[in-house]
């Protein structure tokens, strides 16, 4: 059931956004958004320096398929992203008899506070609990990410423990790991 996810043919939409497979074509929008400082530190990476940068990472978004490129539809442009990463608590006894991934995300910081975050996360926990069957998802951040805390609690996570992340400069950065259980649940 956890076997490797491959978004590259899946289209979600939502009022106001599409999620959808990266393209080269986005460049211009994820270097815009992931060279805004503070906004990739908030998911435990480091601003962009140069679009040859962002090339490499949208390369590896395409190439892995487990990331959405939001889309907001009024203007077709791509303000951030959404993945569907994997599942950090498969090697726990608790969880060996159930299945789940972990939900990351990012945003243009011009489009904070606007919902929209939580708009695509719902749809998001939607399709992985009715189309993959999914027994529950995970979510977390670091403490100092009061937003991302906020997005968790409007979507409906609770709380499952502390959590310590590493992230890629190398750092650990304390957080909360939360999860939400399909209404199916086995858990």
């Amino acid at each position: 059931m956890n076997a490797k996810i491959d978004t590259s043919h899946v289209q979600l939409e939502t009022k106001r956004l599409l999620l959808r497979p990266w393209q080269m074509t986005d460049l211009k929008d994820f270097n815009e958004y992931a060279s805004q400082p503070g906004v990739g530190e908030m998911a435990g990476w480091s601003t962009h320096q140069s679009i040859e940068e962002s090339k490499h990472i949208l390369q590896m978004f395409i190439q892995e398929k487990k990331t959405f490129a939001i889309e907001l539809k009024s203007n077709h442009k791509v303000i951030g992203s959404i993945g569907i990463e994997e599942d950090r608590l498969a090697n726990d006894p608790a969880f060996q008899d159930v299945y789940g991934r972990e939900i990351g995300y990012v945003l243009n910081r011009d489009y904070w506070g606007q919902g929209i975050m939580c708009e695509a996360v719902l749809r998001v926990i939607e399709y992985c609990f009715k189309d993959l069957g999914y027994d529950y998802l995970l979510c977390g951040y670091f403490l100092k990410n009061h937003q991302s805390a906020r997005v968790n609690q409007k979507c409906g996570f609770q709380f499952l423990r502390n959590q310590d992340f590493h992230t890629r400069f190398d750092t650990i950065e304390p957080g909360h790991l939360n999860i939400m259980r399909n209404q199916k649940q086995r858990i």
